[in-house]
């Protein structure tokens, strides 16, 4: 008889050849109290000595999904986090592993939870989300959604908290908004997992943070010294250090002195030098009247066109050899004599990409 788990190493379930074919049985428990048997010899359980209450097999096993499925429900902050250290992915069934790994199976097992208050880490979970939230939401399991929205409330929650990284988080909800609105209208309502009423319920909540982000209001500290007491050239680095062109815009509403130094040609140059190839900003030069190349004005023209380059303090890693996804602080059970020369960096897109077969 062949064994029926997933995975082939597994007992499976016992069976007994009867005159109608094979039937699967269970031992009966020998401790008074706890099990008994039917008239027909099958075994009986006793859930309740209170009422005396007596199932069969099938009678148990239903109580038992409803009795999960209705603390499921009523324990809205349950989270389903493995905390995983690593997960192996694999694409394809083997006689050793049964099925492959799914998108909503690796957001569920790695541990994105802890992830989210780590500072290194946090734009890489937004990031990640954010790709999510256009294309990928539907293929997410139940659980990986419900994971989903959790992770996105220790989000939400985190920012307005600290005030830090507000414009990360308000695109990632029109993404959201945008995509949950055109599901719940019917263009895909039949693909989303779960009660229609749940999603209309989440939507508001989308909705509900981003009134509350829009009227966030940033508390100014006074510690005595302000960027304004910095000198020029101080200044002038600081906005030299940042990769974003939309942090130099909004740094340069601090002050007078920062609105001048973010305006210089050379610094709109670098970013555009960073982020995109020659070839393609040399495609999109604008020009003022005068001749010169206006380099602010061909960022933001770009970054229409062509993605900018990501940056993230921490990212997860891939290891070629034992095709394992971790975080690098936390190591992967790798054999090769050179474990770092395995790795390769995962950007959120590839993150998605190792799960498209």
């Amino acid at each position: 008889m062949p064994f029926l788990g997933q995975d082939w190493r597994s007992p499976g379930w016992s069976w007994t050849k009867t005159d109608d074919g094979w039937k699967r049985c269970e031992p009966c428990s020998e401790e008074p109290g706890r099990g008994a048997l039917r008239p027909d010899g099958g075994p009986r359980v006793i859930l309740n000595s209170e009422h005396e209450e007596t199932f069969t097999d099938e009678e148990h096993g239903y109580a038992s999904k409803k009795r999960k499925k209705d603390h499921f429900r009523n324990d809205s902050n349950t989270q389903c986090f493995y905390r995983e250290k690593w997960i192996y992915v694999h694409k394809e069934s083997t006689r050793e592993r049964h099925g492959y790994c799914t998108l909503g199976e690796a957001f569920t097992r790695l541990d994105f939870s802890s992830a989210v208050q780590d500072v290194r880490r946090f734009s890489y979970v937004v990031r990640l989300l954010q790709l999510i939230a256009k294309s990928q939401l539907t293929s997410l399991s139940g659980v990986a959604q419900k994971n989903y929205f959790n992770v996105l409330d220790k989000i939400v929650q985190k920012v307005l908290e600290d005030h830090q990284n507000p414009r990360l988080i308000k695109d990632l909800l029109q993404d959201l908004s945008s995509t949950l609105g055109a599901l719940l209208r019917g263009v895909g309502k039949s693909v989303l997992v779960g009660n229609i009423d749940v999603w209309a319920c989440r939507l508001d909540t989308i909705l509900a943070w981003q009134q509350q982000l829009q009227n966030l209001q940033v508390t100014q500290v006074n510690h005595g010294l302000t960027l304004s007491d910095l000198p020029l050239h101080t200044l002038s680095d600081i906005l030299h250090r940042l990769s974003d062109g939309w942090d130099v815009v909004t740094l340069g509403q601090v002050t007078p002195a920062l609105s001048v130094l973010s305006e210089d040609r050379r610094l709109w140059r670098k970013l555009c030098q960073y982020h995109f190839a020659e070839k393609q900003f040399c495609r999109h030069l604008i020009l003022s009247e005068k001749g010169h190349v206006e380099w602010k004005r061909t960022y933001f023209a770009l970054q229409k066109c062509y993605p900018a380059r990501e940056q993230y303090g921490d990212t997860l890693h891939f290891c070629r050899r034992c095709s394992t996804l971790f975080w690098k602080d936390s190591g992967h059970p790798c054999t090769a004599a050179d474990p770092d020369s395995c790795l390769t960096p995962v950007s959120p897109q590839h993150f998605i990409d190792l799960f498209k077969f």
